[in-house]
C-alpha cells in the first residue's frame, strides 16, 4: 500500500549530505523498511535531470552519481502512469487553479487521487497542498 507521494525534491535531497534533514531521512528509512511511495511518471526524469545537472556543475562526481542511482533504484517507488492521460484535463486545471507548474500539479493530483500525504520540499507546492487539505511530509 502506498504510504505517500514522493516529490523529486525529496529524492534528490537524499543524494547530497548538505541537503539532509531529519524528516527527509525518516522518509528514506520508511522506504528502506518496505513502505512504498508513489510518484508520477515524470519523477525518474526529473530526478535524473537533477543528477545530470549536479554532475555537470561539479556537485557530484561519477562515483557519487553511481551511489545516488544505486540508492534511488533500490527504493520502493511505484510509478503512476496516468499523468500523461490527465495532462490536458485534471493536471492543467489544477496547475491553473493553484498557480503551479503542470509538473508540480502531477504530484499534487496523485496525492489527492490516492488520498495520501505528499512529501516535498517545494514551498509553492506545499502551500497548494495545504490549501487543498493534503497532508504534508518533508522539509
Amino acid at each position: 500500500m502506498t504510504a505517500f507521494v514522493l516529490d523529486a525534491s525529496i529524492a534528490v535531497g537524499w543524494c547530497f549530505a548538505d541537503e539532509a534533514t531529519p524528516v527527509a531521512d525518516a522518509l528514506l528509512d520508511r522506504l528502506a523498511e518496505d513502505e512504498e511511495a508513489a510518484a508520477p511518471s515524470l519523477w525518474p526524469i526529473e530526478v535524473a535531470n537533477a543528477l545530470a545537472i549536479a554532475e555537470r556543475r561539479g556537485r557530484l562526481d561519477v562515483a557519487g552519481l553511481r551511489r545516488s542511482l544505486t540508492l534511488l533504484t533500490q527504493l520502493e517507488v511505484a510509478i503512476d502512469n496516468e499523468a500523461a492521460d490527465r495532462a490536458f484535463g485534471d493536471l492543467l486545471d489544477l496547475a491553473r487553479s493553484e498557480r503551479l507548474t503542470v509538473y508540480d500539479a502531477a504530484y499534487l493530483e496523485l496525492a489527492l487521487r490516492l488520498g495520501v500525504p505528499l512529501a516535498s520540499k517545494d514551498a509553492h507546492l506545499r502551500q497548494a497542498a495545504t490549501r487543498l487539505g493534503v497532508p504534508l511530509l518533508g522539509v
